[in-house]
């Protein structure tokens, strides 16, 4: 490692995490999330706070509403009927609005339902910051996927206390101040692996589980472990997402002392 590498890497995580102090905290980040609400729990169609009428019908949801509502539709003003699907980009880009807010169509597992984000949302006036440790090149470690030879589902339980399936796609093993670890990560749709671990800071001087992310591995399954940017779950910032907590044998008896830690 040359004299200048490690204060390239410590400039690197410094916006990394910069960034994610942003993103987190705009309009319509984690923090700006007041609920979830599943179309199953509420047959006649009422969502706590929300206007109008939500029925889950086959495969998608039938919103029907009043012009006295104050909804919108693609920023339009809306009356009538209207059958949506799962809203796939940007949250401020959510099909239906309720003036700032942005009532957001998910699905998961069958399942239909609508987030509600509100810009006004208390937790984002009272949001400090996120208590992060910094670059420590002890933490950045080479490690070695291995696939499984097919896509495997584990039920895992989230945080909303709901257990729901995690898609794993192989193992990610590496080497931390002498002890073997392996991960259990998920494959998503651009090669990234995704973890959802815990360690023996967790519930003590960490939050109780977090997630990490590493690049796509090469072609011989070679991948780069930044354990510095080891980041808090969206449930960290709000009591209304999914998460998962981490499927069996992602718990590290070693002491990640590294990345996201708490909120401040």
């Amino acid at each position: 490692m040359t004299d200048q590498a490690v204060p390239d890497a410590v400039d690197e995580w410094k916006r990394w995490h910069e960034r994610r102090v942003e993103a987190v905290s705009a309009p319509y980040g984690p923090l700006a999330l007041v609920g979830t609400h599943w179309l199953e729990d509420y047959p006649e169609g009422r969502l706590p706070a929300i206007p109008g009428s939500w029925a889950a019908k086959d495969d998608g949801v039938v919103l029907t509403a009043d012009a006295e509502d104050g909804l919108t539709l693609d920023g339009e003003p809306f009356s009538g009927e209207v059958r949506l699907g799962p809203d796939a980009g940007a949250v401020a880009d959510a099909r239906v609005g309720h003036g700032e807010r942005r009532l957001v169509v998910l699905v998961r597992e069958g399942v239909w339902g609508v987030r509600d984000f509100d810009p006004g949302a208390a937790a984002r006036r009272w949001f400090a910051g996120i208590d992060a440790t910094p670059h420590d090149p002890r933490f950045v470690v080479p490690g070695r996927f291995t696939a499984y030879g097919e896509s495997r589902t584990v039920r895992v339980e989230n945080a909303d206390g709901r257990e729901r399936g995690l898609g794993l796609g192989g193992e990610l093993a590496f080497v931390l101040d002498g002890r073997e670890l392996t991960l259990k990560v998920s494959v998503q749709g651009d090669g990234t692996l995704w973890a959802v671990f815990a360690d023996a800071t967790s519930g003590v001087s960490s939050f109780r589980f977090r997630f990490l992310y590493a690049a796509a591995p090469d072609a011989e399954g070679r991948a780069v472990v930044d354990l510095n940017r080891a980041q808090l779950p969206p449930c960290a910032f709000a009591d209304h997402f999914l998460c998962p907590f981490p499927p069996p044998g992602n718990t590290l008896g070693a002491a990640v002392e590294a990345g996201e830690r708490n909120l401040l």
